[in-house]
């Protein structure tokens, strides 16, 4: 289970500080039945010599992991 403060960037745990562009993704867990969501944050913008952000590399891994699964 990933915790991080719900100012922190989920992906590479650094600070989203004010201003800053970022998502916010809601995670259900079915088996914590009648408890609220879960959200992880992540930076929405390119740092300096990035070509992705930190959401769009959450959001390939994410892909990957779910051909790699049917694939197999």
């Amino acid at each position: 289970m990933l915790i991080c403060s719900p100012h922190q960037c989920a992906y590479c745990r650094s600070p989203i500080a004010s201003g800053e562009r970022w998502v916010r993704e809601k995670i259900y867990e079915p088996a914590l039945n009648g408890r609220d969501p879960r959200y992880h944050r992540y930076h929405a913008d390119l740092f300096d010599r990035q070509e992705v952000s930190c959401w769009e590399k959450h959001q390939m891994e994410q892909e990957i992991a779910r051909t790699t699964a049917r694939a197999a």
